[in-house]
């Protein structure tokens, strides 16, 4: 269960009042308070997961129009590495602790005893689930006011047209004569709810680096960023 069930001061947050507040508590609904993923339990509780997959869609469509709307002159290269940064997992990370769901998140409570309930992974899906039960309860216009209102002001950020590291490492090898960078998961280790993944990049004429994170396509960027700072120190 969660610390807080307060919904109403979720939904201020939100900026929409729920007609099917039905929608919001599975929104907020982990897996560890179902008997399966996505199943129903016999009190009806039903984890995020499939609103999850609609609010991925959901907010990729309203970033990417926006984007097409606001950089009139940028190149399509230029609006995917906007559009990446806008709906990267740190970035959904930084907003739902900006909305503090920690206390409203719904998990079991050994799940949250043991630190659940701050896990970014989860977190970050929630945020997707809850743009889906607004889109779901309010429409397109209840779902893009929500948007607006975390999202827009970090358009204009330095890093917002910056390159993954993954795909600046991926163009110097091509210039430079190597092979396709690969990534190898040398370790994963920590509970399913909180894993830990040790990932290795290798090149071709190059040092391999390490770097650790909770989810592998992080820890992949991390040291691809490692080997572009060796390289560009030398």
């Amino acid at each position: 269960m969660t610390k807080n069930t307060n919904l109403k001061s979720l939904m201020k947050q939100l900026g929409h009042r729920f007609a099917n507040e039905d929608l919001l508590v599975e929104a907020l609904t982990h897996g560890s308070l179902t008997k399966g993923k996505g199943k129903k339990r016999s009190d009806g509780a039903v984890d995020y997961e499939r609103l999850e997959f609609l609010g991925d869609r959901v907010l990729g469509l309203v970033i990417a129009e926006e984007l097409f709307r606001r950089y009139a002159a940028a190149e399509a290269g230029q609006l995917s590495r906007r559009l990446n940064a806008q709906v990267q997992k740190s970035t959904l990370a930084d907003i739902a602790m900006e909305i503090g769901l920690t206390q409203y998140v719904r998990i079991s409570e050994e799940l949250r005893a043991s630190g659940g309930a701050d896990n970014a992974s989860l977190l970050e899906d929630v945020v997707e689930a809850l743009i889906a039960a607004l889109y779901l309860d309010g429409g397109m216009p209840a779902a893009k006011a929500f948007i607006v209102k975390y999202w827009w002001p970090r358009f204009d950020q330095k890093h917002a047209a910056r390159k993954d590291p993954k795909s600046e490492l991926q163009e110097w090898a091509a210039k430079n004569g190597n092979l396709v960078p690969e990534y190898v998961i040398v370790l994963e280790e920590g509970p399913d709810h909180n894993p830990e993944f040790t990932v290795e990049v290798r090149l071709n004429g190059q040092a391999s680096k390490r770097a650790q994170a909770s989810s592998k396509r992080t820890a992949e960027k991390k040291a691809a960023a490692l080997m572009l700072k060796e390289i560009s120190s030398v």
